[in-house]
């Protein structure tokens, strides 16, 4: 039984893990009911990898943490992300899709140029997607797209509808996550309201000082969910980026500081982390319209 970690570098090297023909060496689109019954690891991928899991109930590790599927999930990788579990001896037939392509398959397309949009490929696994079986057809439909473009001889237009195809299923995995977004919002307003109070208590607790201003990557950390998730979230629910809602506060705070005597305006930007008070002074003004002078100017009796 192996511990070791797994790296499959190109996509033919994993089609002859799984048993499966090669139709292209950069792309394959693979029924895993077909693949050949296999044993866990934990591996990481050098190409793009999109899982829609039909195993009921399908445990899973992603990074270190340990996640139950449900049937109908779908979990985007990028390359370089680790999955799987430890090899316990386990012989498991896998169920369900897997779409992969390599990054040199879509290098100078559109699909290439627009690869960062789908901020999923970084999503946690507990933040996966789950499809209704409206959904789950369409998502099928786009992979028999590319299947049969991959069954096609190769002529000057094959590269582009295959890109076309895996960019309007990345298109329809954008919409989906959406109405998950929208489905789950008691779960999101939950998320929002644990946002607001670890802003609260940084900013009240002095750590901003010491510490400087919380980075959009430690809040995700401290609410137990992925940074472009939590960034995605935020911004579907509220309109706002995260990062703004962390200056909001700061400036919420900025502004109690300085309509208190007791502080000069150096020492408010000092207390809230900035090294220098112009800092302080041009986001204030950014965002408020005027200069913390002249805010306590216009505030103050």
């Amino acid at each position: 039984m192996s511990k070791e970690l797994l790296n499959v570098a190109t996509v033919t090297e994993y089609n002859d893990m799984l048993g499966v023909e090669t139709l292209h060496p950069l792309v394959s689109v693979i029924d895993l009911s077909k693949a050949k019954p296999m044993r866990h690891m934990r591996h990481t991928f050098s190409f793009y990898t999109v899982y829609l899991k039909d195993e009921k109930n399908c445990d899973l590790i992603y990074g270190r943490q340990r996640y139950d599927y449900q049937k109908g999930s779908v979990v985007c990788l990028a390359p370089g992300q680790v999955i799987g579990i430890e090899d316990t001896g386990e012989v498991f037939q896998p169920q369900g899709w897997a779409l992969c392509f390599d990054p040199e398959l879509i290098r100078g397309t559109q699909l290439g140029r627009n690869i960062k949009e789908y901020t999923f490929f970084s999503y946690e696994v507990n933040e996966a997607l789950h499809l209704s079986e409206r959904e789950r057809k369409l998502f099928v439909d786009c992979l028999d797209k590319i299947r049969q473009e991959l069954e096609h001889a190769i002529d000057r237009l094959s590269h582009r509808l295959i890109a076309t195809h895996i960019e309007l299923l990345l298109d329809y995995c954008l919409r989906f996550y959406e109405r998950q977004f929208i489905t789950r919002k008691p779960a999101n307003r939950d998320i929002l309201t644990r946002f607001e109070a670890l802003l609260n208590d940084y900013f009240g607790s002095g750590r901003a000082k010491s510490e400087g201003l919380p980075s959009v990557k430690w809040c995700a950390s401290e609410l137990c969910l992925s940074p472009n998730y939590f960034g995605d979230l935020i911004k579907k629910e509220t309109g706002k980026t995260a990062q703004e809602h962390i200056q909001l506060k700061l400036i919420d705070t900025a502004k109690e500081m300085v309509l208190n005597p007791k502080y000069s305006i150096a020492q408010v930007s000092y207390e809230l982390g900035f090294q220098y008070p112009a800092h302080l002074t041009r986001l204030f003004k950014k965002v408020v319209g005027m200069s913390p002078s002249e805010y306590r100017t216009t505030n103050c009796p």
